[in-house]
């Protein structure tokens, strides 16, 4: 497991006034998926923040790959409620590694997952089924999901009876593939104009990327970056 730190957070100084209001939208989340890393799940709030601020949207789906396949890495939020959803298995790409992702793309031909804050536009019905695709908001990082046709739908690979007996999960061709059984009903709950934040502590999205370059993001962003660092042999 590698070391976790807490972010810094900027505004300490008005912990009295938020503690009085009630607990924050995080700490209400966090208490919904307690295996849903604390981190991971404040990282996503601030990037969606970040990106935000004129748009509406009030699901966000989280997907942790530093998690193995074989765990349920997918959750599913309402965030005005607030509600969870949704936690689920999910399936990364083929190149981007066996029952762990540790290797990420934005490049066509790849078959590798991608990181980022991902903005949900409309449905089809395609090759997979019922497909929801996706909007890559990271430039250089998630940006040509559209040509590399980066989208959500089932997949019968997305099997946890199968992963059981073969160590993981069958893996898409960079797609956050979903079990058949759910895949309709949560690309119904996060079409049009909702959230999907994909999470891997790779240095360099976390250094770059556009979804956490606000200064609360940055500072979450940074903390995890030299958590990252002090956990690599």
């Amino acid at each position: 497991m590698r070391a976790r730190i807490r972010p810094i957070i900027a505004f300490a100084l008005l912990a009295p006034a938020v503690a009085a209001a009630g607990p924050t939208i995080e700490q209400r989340l966090a208490r919904l998926a307690p295996d849903l890393d604390r981190d991971v799940l404040a990282l996503a709030l601030q990037a969606k923040d970040c990106r935000s601020a004129d748009e509406s949207g009030h699901r966000l789906a989280i997907i942790d790959y530093s998690k193995p396949s074989t765990e349920k890495r997918l959750w599913v939020f309402d965030i005005d409620k607030p509600r969870l959803l949704f936690h689920e298995h999910v399936a990364h790409g083929r190149g981007s590694g066996e029952n762990y992702a540790t290797r990420f793309s934005n490049t066509s031909g790849s078959y590798q997952s991608s990181l980022g804050l991902y903005r949900t536009a409309d449905t089809y019905d395609g090759g997979n089924g019922y497909t929801l695709r996706l909007e890559g908001l990271d430039p250089g990082f998630n940006d040509r999901a559209r040509e590399r046709y980066i989208v959500m739908h089932g997949a019968p690979y997305v099997d946890p009876d199968l992963a059981n007996t073969q160590g993981r999960l069958g893996r898409s061709l960079g797609c956050p593939a979903l079990r058949p059984q759910i895949a309709r009903e949560i690309i119904d709950t996060l079409r049009d104009g909702q959230w999907l934040f994909v999470y891997y502590p790779d240095a360099s999205w976390l250094n770059q990327a556009a979804s956490l370059s606000c200064a609360t993001s940055r500072l979450a962003a940074e903390a995890m970056q030299r958590s990252a660092f002090a956990a690599t042999p």
